[in-house]
């Protein structure tokens, strides 16, 4: 568990330090005329470096891990000079917001289909303790998991709703609600070293270039066919209400028949990727 300390001001010590080691020049530059000026000058001398072993600077954002032969005694947090045991072992930490960038993978999608998937991520050191001994390398690790927390991600959805026409999420239209999902299975993996992942987002994503081709084909197939539904759709409501405009205003009686005929010539005319082109009926309607 994470003990935060707030140890003592290193000003003083700094200043002690100084003293120390301009004492101990003194009396080395004494020794040519009184030998026995040597010893003391070798006492502060060592006091000196012991009193600099423990003077530490914190940076902002950053945190020092403390350790006494093998046992944590607590990290500092605020920044600034401070002074602690010398005999302390210190672990340095940042705790700045981290960014990682996946390297593309090749998975398959929940229909077994090879794509290519990558994602951001943005990650902060938030339990000290946990990073510092909990793991063997808390960044190895963020890299290691953020991959098999995509890959796995990867695996639960469709690409797309051609290959699952009744899934709710799907990883290309799934948006924020993906970004969260993945998020949030970051976090539990990342739990352990004390990781918290901030914002997780997807980079890439692409079907395997095997397939790429086959899959654009399927996708303006698709599209077209969505196209000539509407237009056909569209087209048979004007025609009942060119037919119920008529027969509303009387403007002609139309038996079964030129209904048909008048019915096929108007879904020609709407449906038709080209212009219509006009024939001009100069007898009657049966001729």
């Amino acid at each position: 568990m994470e003990k935060v300390l707030k140890p003592v001001n290193g000003f003083l010590a700094l200043l002690i330090s100084v003293a120390c080691l301009g004492a101990a020049i003194y009396f080395f530059t004494q020794a040519n005329l009184n030998p026995m000026m040597v010893g003391p000058g070798l006492i502060l001398f060592a006091v000196d470096i012991f009193i600099w072993k423990g003077i530490m600077v914190v940076q902002p954002n950053h945190a020092r891990v403390l350790n006494f032969f093998g046992k944590y005694v607590g990290t500092v947090k605020e920044n600034g000079l401070f002074f602690v045991n010398p005999l302390y072992s210190t672990i340095k930490i940042s705790q700045r917001a981290q960014n990682l960038a996946t390297p593309t993978l090749k998975v398959n999608d929940k229909m077994g289909n090879p794509i290519e998937i990558a994602a951001v991520l943005v990650w902060q050191v938030a339990d000290t303790y946990k990073a510092a001994y909990e793991v063997a390398d808390y960044v190895a690790y963020v890299r290691m998991q953020s991959e098999a927390a995509l890959r796995n991600m990867a695996m639960g959805f469709a690409y797309d709703n051609i290959e699952d026409e009744h899934a709710s999420i799907t990883l290309r239209d799934g948006g924020d609600k993906v970004q969260e999902l993945l998020q949030n299975e970051l976090n539990e993996r990342l739990t352990t070293a004390g990781i918290v992942a901030k914002e997780a987002r997807i980079s890439h994503l692409a079907y395997a270039q095997e397939i790429a081709g086959a899959m654009l084909q399927r996708q303006q197939a698709t599209a077209i066919v969505a196209a000539r539904y509407k237009i056909v759709e569209g087209a048979v409501g004007m025609v009942e209400m060119a037919l119920d405009t008529l027969n509303s205003k009387n403007i002609v009686n139309l038996d079964e028949e030129k209904k048909a005929t008048m019915v096929s010539n108007l879904l020609v005319v709407l449906c038709g990727e080209r212009g219509a082109q006009p024939v001009l009926n100069t007898g009657s309607l049966y001729q």
